[in-house]
């Protein structure tokens, strides 16, 4: 907390003595104004409520999608070599890449946005989805073949969710903030929302809007990093 505030106050220190331009950087306290232009107006309710819409149905479907074929391509050896081609040729391609994609296949909408982070938010899930599983014991899955757990169902239920359980909710964290980072992104090109909002902000160079938003969306992201940790504190109840 003391940084934050030594960090606001040379902030503020810095443009009202004229080493940072007003122009280009605004004062820390000039935001509440801009803040509550954007309120009244009622832009800052809509802008969150459209970034909230894209960012959940993003969110949700990469990461069931990511956590559920890193969990079958660490458990099945034949899907993990028959997608392992296919892993590393479309991995290394960032979710911007896939905006002109979007636009053309959904057009600037809520569709398109979501595929958008939903794409960024898979291949996080994935990889920490595969590695947590691959990461359990082989000895377990002989245990559990003793036991009649020997089908996949059964190894999956009894084995693989449990042990692997921290590093997929590892994932899932990382993906919160991931999501987040790509809304932006998702909507700078016209979909309606924070990303928009600060892009027609930045065009008519009120930089007190631009930083406005980008605070909402660190406050978003504590909220909902916030919230996952009771979730996460639920499933991993038997952690010590």
């Amino acid at each position: 907390m003391l940084g934050l505030v030594v960090f606001v106050g040379g902030w503020e220190a810095a443009v009202r003595c004229g080493f940072l331009p007003v122009s280009m950087v605004p004062a820390p306290s000039s935001l509440g104004d801009a803040w509550l232009d954007e309120v009244r107006g009622g832009f800052w309710q809509q802008a969150v409520w459209d970034s909230l819409q894209h960012y959940s149905l993003g969110l949700l479907i990469g990461s069931i999608l990511g956590c559920a074929l890193g969990v079958v391509c660490g458990m099945l050896v034949v899907v993990d070599s028959l997608l392992e081609g296919v892993v590393r040729l479309l991995r290394p391609v960032p979710g911007l890449a896939w905006v002109p994609f979007a636009i053309l296949w959904f057009g600037l909408n809520t569709a398109g946005a979501t595929f958008i982070i939903a794409i960024s938010v898979f291949w996080i899930n994935f990889y920490a989805a595969y590695g947590a599983v691959k990461g359990v014991d082989p000895e377990f899955f002989e245990l559990a073949a003793a036991f009649g757990h020997g089908s996949f169902l059964g190894r999956l239920g009894k084995i693989v969710l449990p042990a692997s359980a921290p590093g997929i909710m590892a994932g899932l964290r990382t993906g919160l903030g991931q999501g987040w980072m790509s809304v932006v992104a998702a909507e700078l090109f016209g979909v309606p929302g924070i990303g928009a909002r600060m892009m027609q902000a930045s065009s008519l160079l009120a930089t007190d809007v631009v930083v406005v938003y980008m605070l909402t969306m660190a406050l978003l992201y504590a909220v909902t990093d916030f919230l996952f940790g009771f979730v996460r504190a639920r499933v991993l109840r038997w952690q010590p």
